[in-house]
């Protein structure tokens, strides 16, 4: 898709909802991303408890990979 049209489909998404909100739960952009991508596979009430566990110990990109897998 061209830059253009993108911008163009961008700007109809803004002024049909100027202010978007979400029921996720986030603090930073990364956190929001981290909760998007979650949502994906689950309820945003799912992603919201499993969250709040996440980024009580791990708010950040090197915090989580810090975990490893076990954790």
């Amino acid at each position: 898709m061209n830059p253009t049209k993108r911008r163009a489909i961008f700007e109809t998404l803004r002024a049909a909802n100027p202010h978007p909100t979400t029921e996720l739960e986030y603090r930073t952009p990364f956190e929001l991303l981290v909760a998007v991508v979650l949502s994906a596979q689950a309820t945003d009430k799912s992603v919201n408890l499993a969250t709040r566990k996440l980024f009580a110990v791990a708010a950040t990109p090197q915090a989580i990979a810090d975990l490893g897998a076990e954790g």
